[in-house]
C-alpha cells in the first residue's frame, strides 16, 4: 500500500483543543451477528465515517484502530463500512510547484470491530473525517458528507471540504461552520490557509471571543466578545480580521438591539482595537451616530478619536451640548479637547491633560467662555493637581484652582457640590517621611473665596506662607515611657486690612506612661504647650500685645476596662461586651483674648471629641480645663461571624471649674468681638449612640445629644439603610440641630418590574418647609445596553434654584452617549448598584 505523504513544514498548529467527540458511537459488537438472529433481523448498517490524520512530526502514525487494516481501491462510492485511518509519512521540504499527481485513490476498509473517535488529533496534527473521503496523495483530499477538519483548537465543518496539503489550504462549501475556542463563524463558503489563518469567509455570521491576561496584577482576565455579519470576512492572521459591509455588536444574535454598521471594519485582537470606516451606530433600528472614520477599543483601553456627545439641559445654561475629542498622546499622557455649546451662554472651549510617570501623576484642566451671552463677560477656569515622589522618602503635591468670577460654578455647573463651592484651594506641599520615628512637612496655602450673595459676609481663610511642621514619636522608650513632640512654624497673611498678619511658633513636647494589662489600662500623660506670636498690628491699642508668649501645662489620665460574656438571644449565640472609660484632664488657664483667630474654631461635639485635650482646632486657643469624662460602650457581637449586631454608647463630661477661655477676641481697635458665650453649668449634654448591623440586610446609626439643663434635644441624627440585594437599596436619614435645621433625607434604588429600575433622592427642610434637593430617575437594562433618564433640582441660596436634565444611552463595551447621571447618583444614593457592567465612558475613544 502506498501511504499518503504530507510535508511537516506545511502544517502549523493553533491553540490546544480537546479531541472531538466521535461522529459515530463506537460499538465493539458492530458487525457481529446476534446469536440466533437471521440476516433480516439485523439493523441497517450505520453511515461510514472516513478519517485521516496528518502528522507534522514525521514518521507513520498508527491507525486509530490498529485492527482495521488500510487498503486501496479504485474510486467508487464507499460501501457501508466503519471508518479508517490513513497513516502519513514525512516528506522533504515543500516546493512552490505541486508534486506530480499520482493515481486518485479512495480509502475504504472492511468492517472493523470499532469506530474511530472522529478526527481527533494530537497537538499540531490535522485530522479530516467525513462520510466519504477521496483524492490524490500529497495533493488534494476531498471530504463529503458531515466533513470535518481539525487542527488543535480549530475546527472546520461543512457539507463538502477540500484540503490542498501542499498549500495547507482548506476550501469548504455548504453549511460551513468554523470554530476556535469560544469563537464561532458560519456561512456558505470559506477558503482558509489553516496554519497562517489567512483567507476569506463569504457572507458569514460571526461571534468572536478572546481571553487576555489582566493589565494589572490581581485583576481578573479580560474577555473580548462581540459579533455580527458581513458580506466578506477576511482572515489576515491569527488575531486579525477585516470585514466588508459589516456589523458589530456585543448584543446577542441574531437581532441585536444595537450594532455598529461599517463599510469596512477591521478587528485587531493583538492591539485590542477596532477600526470602522463610514460607520453608523444603530439602536433599535434607528441610526443615532455617524462617523467617517473611527477607532474603538475592544476592551476599553484608551484610543484617540471622537468621543460621544454629551447632551443635557439646565435652567442656567439652556440646551447644553459637548462633543469632546480624545487624543491618546502616549501610554502615560492624554489630552481631551472639550468644546461645549450652551444655548443661553454661547460656545465654551475646554481641555484636560492627564499624565503619569513612574513617580508622579497629575491633571491640568482649563475652560474658557470668551463671551457669556447673559453676563456679557469673559469667563474662565483653571486647575492643576500634581503628586510627585521626588525620592522614596520625599513627597510633593500641588493643588491649584482658580475661576474668573464668583458666580462661575453657580452659572455653569450642574453639580450641587460645585455650585456650592466657597473657597478654592491653592496649595503646595512637601513631606519627608523617611525619619522612622519623625517626619516633617512644609506647606504654602491660600484660597480664592467666592461670594455669590453680596448681602452675606463670607470670611476668607488666612494664607499660610509658609507652614512648617515637625512631628516625632518614640513609644516605649526610656523606662517604658512614650515620648512625642509636635512643632510648627507658620506665617499667616490675610488680604483684608482688618485681619492682622502674624507669625506663630508652637512646640508641644509630651510624655506618657501606659500601664496596659489584660482587661484594663491606665495612661497618665503630661505635656507643655508652648506658643510664641509675632503679630503685625497697624497700631498698638493699650492692653493689646504684639509679641505674645504662652506656655500651657496639660495633664491627663486616660483609663478603661473591658468585660465580656457569652449570651444567647432569640436562639442565637452572642458575645456581649461592657467597656467603661474614664478620662481626666487638667489644663492651666492662660489669657488669650488678644490672640487673633488665625486657624482656630470649635470642634463639633461628639464621641470623637469628648476625649480630646482641647475644645478647639488649631493652636490659637488652648481651653482651660479641670474636667472628667465618663463613657460606657456595650457591643453585641455575633459569636459565629464576628459581626457587630448592636452597639450602645453613653457619655458625659463633668466640669469642676467654670470656663474662662473662649473664641471671643479683641480687634485692632481693642473692641471685643463676641463669637461664643462661656459654658454655663458643670455638665455637658449627654451623648447617646445606637448602631450596628441590626439584621443581615440593614444597618442603623444614630447620635442623640440631650441638654439636661433645658430638658431639650440639642442634636439628633439617625440613618437607616436597607440593602437586601443588588440594585435594591433604601436609605432614610433624619438630621436635627436645635434652632438651625431639621431635615429629612430619603433615597433609594429599586426594581420597578421587568427590566425597569427607579432611583430617587429627596431632601426636605422640615424647618423651612421646602425641598432643598431632589433627584428622580429611571433606568432600563436592555441586556447589552442601558438607558438612564434623571432630573436634578437643588438650591444653592434661598432665591437660587438650579435644575438639570440627564439622558444617557450606554451601549455595553462600546459607547456611552448623552449626559451621564451616574456620578451624581453614586454620590447621592448609598448602596446604588450599576445595573450593567461599565461600558465605554467615551465612545471610540478612551477608558
Amino acid at each position: 500500500m502506498q501511504p499518503l505523504v504530507v510535508s511537516p513544514d506545511l502544517i502549523r498548529g493553533g491553540d490546544r483543543r480537546a479531541p472531538l467527540p466521535a461522529k459515530v458511537d463506537a460499538d465493539p459488537e458492530a458487525g457481529k451477528p446476534r446469536p440466533g438472529a437471521t440476516p433480516a433481523d439485523e439493523p441497517a448498517a450505520a453511515p461510514v465515517v472516513d478519517a485521516m490524520i496528518i502528522s507534522p512530526t514525521g514518521g507513520d502514525i498508527a491507525p486509530l484502530r490498529p485492527e482495521a487494516p488500510v487498503v486501496s481501491r479504485p474510486e467508487e462510492d464507499v460501501p457501508q463500512s466503519d471508518a479508517v485511518v490513513i497513516p502519513v509519512a514525512p516528506t522533504a521540504a515543500p516546493s512552490a510547484t505541486p508534486p506530480a499527481q499520482s493515481a486518485p485513490t479512495e480509502q475504504t476498509t472492511p468492517a472493523p470491530a470499532a469506530s474511530p473517535q472522529g478526527a481527533s488529533t494530537v497537538p499540531g496534527e490535522t485530522g479530516i473525517s467525513a462520510l466519504r473521503i477521496y483524492g490524490t496523495r500529497a495533493v488534494e483530499m476531498v471530504a463529503e458528507g458531515d466533513a470535518e477538519l481539525q487542527r488543535d483548537a480549530l475546527l472546520l465543518t461543512a457539507d463538502r471540504l477540500v484540503y490542498r496539503e501542499p498549500l495547507d489550504e482548506a476550501v469548504a462549501e455548504g453549511n460551513v461552520r468554523l470554530s476556535q475556542g469560544e469563537s464561532h463563524m458560519s456561512g456558505p463558503a470559506v477558503r482558509l490557509v489553516v496554519g497562517e489563518r489567512t483567507g476569506e469567509f463569504q457572507s458569514p455570521t460571526y461571534a468572536i471571543t478572546r481571553t487576555r491576561e489582566p493589565l494589572e496584577e490581581g485583576d481578573p482576565p479580560r474577555t473580548i466578545s462581540g459579533g455580527g455579519q458581513a458580506d466578506v470576512l477576511h482572515f489576515d492572521g491569527e488575531n486579525q480580521y477585516r470585514a466588508e459591509n459589516a456589523t458589530w455588536s456585543t448584543c446577542s444574535a441574531p437581532n441585536p438591539d444595537w450594532y455598529l454598521k461599517a463599510g469596512e471594519l477591521a478587528l485587531d485582537y493583538d492591539s485590542e482595537m477596532g477600526t470602522a470606516y463610514n460607520s453608523t451606530v444603530v439602536f433599535k433600528g434607528v441610526p443615532i451616530f455617524w462617523a467617517p472614520w473611527a477607532e474603538f477599543p475592544l476592551v476599553g483601553q484608551r484610543q484617540s478619536g471622537l468621543l460621544p456627545p454629551t447632551i443635557g439641559s439646565t435652567n442656567k445654561t439652556g440646551f447644553d451640548l459637548t462633543v469632546p475629542y480624545y487624543w491618546n498622546i502616549a501610554p502615560n499622557y492624554d489630552f481631551t479637547f472639550v468644546p461645549r455649546f450652551m444655548s443661553r451662554r454661547g460656545l465654551q472651549l475646554g481641555g484636560e491633560l492627564r499624565y503619569l510617570g513612574a513617580s508622579y501623576n497629575g491633571t491640568a484642566r482649563a475652560e474658557w467662555l470668551p463671551n457669556d451671552r447673559v453676563s456679557g463677560k469673559q469667563r474662565s477656569l483653571g486647575a492643576w493637581q500634581h503628586q510627585h515622589w521626588l525620592t522614596p522618602t520625599l513627597y510633593s503635591s500641588i493643588d491649584l484652582n482658580a475661576v474668573s468670577d464668583d458666580e462661575y460654578f453657580e452659572d455653569l455647573s450642574s453639580r450641587v457640590s460645585m455650585a456650592s463651592k466657597v473657597n478654592l484651594l491653592r496649595e503646595g506641599r512637601l513631606m519627608y517621611v523617611g525619619g522612622g520615628w519623625w517626619n516633617a512637612s512644609a506647606l504654602v496655602q491660600s484660597y480664592q473665596t467666592l461670594s455669590t450673595d453680596k448681602n452675606e459676609r463670607v470670611i476668607t481663610p488666612y494664607r499660610r506662607l509658609p507652614q512648617v511642621l515637625l512631628n516625632a514619636s518614640r513609644p516605649n522608650d526610656i523606662g517604658g515611657l512614650d515620648l512625642a513632640f509636635q512643632g510648627e512654624f507658620v506665617r499667616f497673611i490675610h488680604p483684608d486690612d482688618d485681619h492682622p498678619d502674624g507669625n506663630r511658633f508652637t512646640a508641644y513636647p509630651q510624655v506618657s506612661l501606659p500601664f496596659v494589662r489584660p482587661g484594663y489600662y491606665i495612661t497618665p500623660k503630661f505635656g507643655l504647650h508652648y506658643t510664641r506670636y509675632d503679630i503685625d498690628r497697624d497700631k498698638l491699642v493699650p492692653g493689646m500685645r504684639d509679641n505674645i508668649t504662652r506656655s500651657v501645662p496639660i495633664f491627663s489620665v486616660d483609663s478603661g476596662m473591658a468585660f465580656e460574656r457569652e449570651t444567647r438571644l432569640l436562639g442565637q449565640d452572642f458575645v456581649q461586651t461592657l467597656e467603661p472609660r474614664v478620662y481626666y484632664l487638667n489644663t492651666a488657664y492662660r489669657r488669650q483674648d488678644d490672640i487673633p483667630l488665625y486657624d482656630t474654631s470649635r470642634y463639633d461635639f461628639g464621641f470623637a471629641q469628648i476625649f480630646s485635650e482641647n475644645l478647639y482646632t488649631g493652636s490659637d486657643r488652648i481651653a482651660d480645663a479641670n474636667q472628667l469624662t465618663a463613657a460606657v460602650t456595650s457591643r453585641l457581637v455575633d459569636a459565629s461571624t464576628g459581626v457587630e449586631r448592636l452597639k450602645l454608647l453613653l457619655g458625659q463630661r463633668y466640669y469642676f471649674e467654670n470656663q474662662r477661655v473662649t473664641l471671643n477676641y479683641r480687634d485692632e481697635f481693642g473692641h471685643t468681638i463676641p463669637v461664643e458665650s462661656p459654658r454655663v453649668g458643670r455638665r455637658t449634654d449627654v451623648l447617646t449612640g445606637i448602631g450596628g448591623q441590626i439584621t443581615a440586610n440593614s444597618t442603623l446609626e444614630s447620635l442623640w445629644q440631650y441638654n439636661t439643663r433645658d430638658d431639650a434635644t440639642e442634636r439628633f441624627n439617625a440613618t437607616w439603610r436597607y440593602n437586601p440585594g443588588f440594585a435594591r437599596a433604601l436609605n432614610v436619614s433624619y438630621r436635627y440641630t436645635r434652632d438651625i435645621l431639621r431635615d429629612l433625607d430619603v433615597s433609594g434604588q429599586w426594581p420597578l418590574g421587568g427590566r425597569w429600575y427607579g432611583v430617587a433622592r429627596l431632601i426636605e427642610s422640615l424647618k423651612d418647609k421646602r425641598l432643598t434637593e431632589a433627584i428622580g430617575g429611571i433606568e432600563y437594562d436592555g441586556g447589552c445596553w442601558v438607558v438612564r433618564v434623571a432630573l436634578h433640582r437643588f438650591v444653592t441660596r434661598e432665591d437660587n434654584v438650579t435644575k438639570a436634565f440627564f439622558v444617557q444611552l450606554e451601549l455595553n463595551d462600546l459607547a456611552s452617549i448623552g449626559s451621564s447621571p451616574l456620578n451624581l447618583i453614586k454620590r447621592s444614593v448609598p448602596g446604588y448598584g450599576q445595573i450593567n457592567e461599565a461600558g465605554g465612558n467615551r465612545v471610540f475613544g478612551n477608558e
